[in-house]
């Protein structure tokens, strides 16, 4: 395993060093994040811990990216 694999890892683990949400507070949050992340705004700074659980939680950044799909798609 390369050193960069083993960091990831360590990160998974050992979770974000900052505040995250929970899935649900990613779930009412997820919305407002993709529309300000489209409109170019810095959406980490205004949905504090959005970030840290979308690396964490595959789920929750698969719906992202599909709600980014879809937004782009309908011209956002």
């Amino acid at each position: 395993m390369s050193q960069n694999a083993h960091r990831k890892l360590l990160g998974r683990l050992l979770g974000p060093p900052g505040p995250e949400l929970t899935c649900e507070q990613c779930f009412d949050q997820l919305d407002r994040y993709v529309e300000l992340e489209l409109g170019g705004s810095d959406a980490d700074a205004m949905v504090l811990g959005m970030h840290a659980h979308l690396e964490g939680c595959p789920a929750c950044a698969e719906d992202r990216d599909s709600l980014r799909e879809l937004l782009l798609s309908e011209g956002h």
